[in-house]
């Protein structure tokens, strides 16, 4: 956390190890969430005015706002701490601020192992995919574990690459040398000088990319992402809601139909097919915890449908006497990847990974 930064009330939960959210309501409902449970805290605001000075500390130093004329915006503190403000009248009751937090305690894939994200068989396949310069789709809901697990299969980059990352607010923090990092720009008081991630990322490919990460892609710079994804830049990894593989590129059909493109639906599922390889899809399940649920092909067309190959299921099994679901991560391919000898090629895998024990 910024040192310079006075939090006020807010700065115990920030410190505090336990809490992975943070949901201020108003001066007094601050509820935090400890364990995948939310509950109300006891920390409070004088008032409002107290909170939107917080805020302004915050945004005004990373160079946003949050006023009348921009009512909700994200930022990113250097910790990793995700930060979301609205204000009223957009917000009826007054002042919203949600941080979230970057846990600390995940430091590499093998955290992620032990806290059961995935195990070692799915690890082993995803940082052959980000070695083997993959196209994947992350997806999930919100705080679903996304841009953790992407952010820590980006240390399989390749060290030579030049890798851009392209976010709204941004979050990611990769340990290559050869990174940029852009970020989106809301317009100013005049209305001028708004950056979307659609610029971004139609600028991103004259600045020689060897890799392109894109933050959450929820409109019409999905057909750039694609675009960017077939005219040769491979390990393109980008960012979808969703609930389900198969809801999430039927999402992306839908926003790059969104861009104006004028080409039938049964094209844009053809460019798809042909461009994005791999969605891994994650899932914050009731008590709590976080899961990779799926590790799923995307194989091609068939009868102008798209032919989903789901290597990897989470399958629950019990729900044990303290609430925790028990279940396991098992591949459960019926076809090898059209990608698999590309990896094998590379020494980057083999068959041994898809075997049940």
């Amino acid at each position: 956390m910024e040192n310079n930064l006075n939090l006020g009330p807010v700065q115990k939960l920030l410190d505090d190890p336990d809490v992975s959210e943070i949901m201020i309501n108003g001066p007094q409902r601050v509820f935090v969430e400890r364990n995948g449970k939310k509950v109300l805290s006891d920390i409070g605001f004088s008032g409002e005015e107290e909170i939107m000075k917080m805020v302004e500390r915050i945004y005004s130093a990373k160079g946003k706002r949050v006023d009348k004329d921009v009512p909700f915006a994200d930022v990113c503190l250097d910790d990793g701490t995700r930060i979301n403000a609205i204000i009223s009248p957009v917000s009826r009751f007054g002042m919203s601020v949600t941080f979230r937090k970057f846990s600390k305690e995940i430091q590499d894939i093998e955290d992620l192992i032990r806290v059961g994200t995935l195990n070692e068989k799915a690890a082993e396949f995803l940082i052959a995919c980000t070695k083997g310069k993959v196209n994947m789709i992350f997806s999930g809901g919100t705080a679903t574990g996304k841009t953790t697990l992407l952010q820590l299969l980006s240390r399989y980059f390749a060290r030579e690459e030049r890798v851009i990352t392209i976010e709204d607010a941004a979050e990611l923090q990769l340990a290559q040398e050869n990174v940029i990092s852009l970020e989106t720009r809301t317009p100013d008081r005049e209305g001028k000088g708004e950056v979307s991630l659609r610029d971004l990322i139609r600028n991103s490919l004259r600045m020689a990319p060897d890799r392109l990460v894109i933050g959450e892609v929820r409109g019409v710079e999905a057909i750039d992402m694609i675009q960017a994804m077939s005219t040769g830049h491979s390990g393109t990894i980008g960012i979808i809601h969703g609930n389900s593989p198969r809801e999430v590129i039927s999402r992306l059909e839908t926003m790059i139909l969104m861009s104006g493109i004028s080409l039938p639906l049964w094209d844009v599922r053809k460019l798809i097919a042909s461009t994005i390889h791999l969605v891994v899809h994650l899932q914050r399940m009731p008590d709590g915890t976080r899961k990779v649920t799926h590790l799923t092909e995307i194989r091609g067309m068939e009868k102008e449908e798209l032919v989903f190959n789901d290597l990897f299921l989470f399958r629950a099994e019990k729900i044990d006497e303290s609430g925790k679901i028990i279940g396991k991560l098992k591949p459960t391919i019926r076809y090898y990847p059209l990608f698999f000898q590309k990896l094998q090629k590379l020494n980057l895998i083999s068959d041994k990974i898809f075997v049940n024990e």
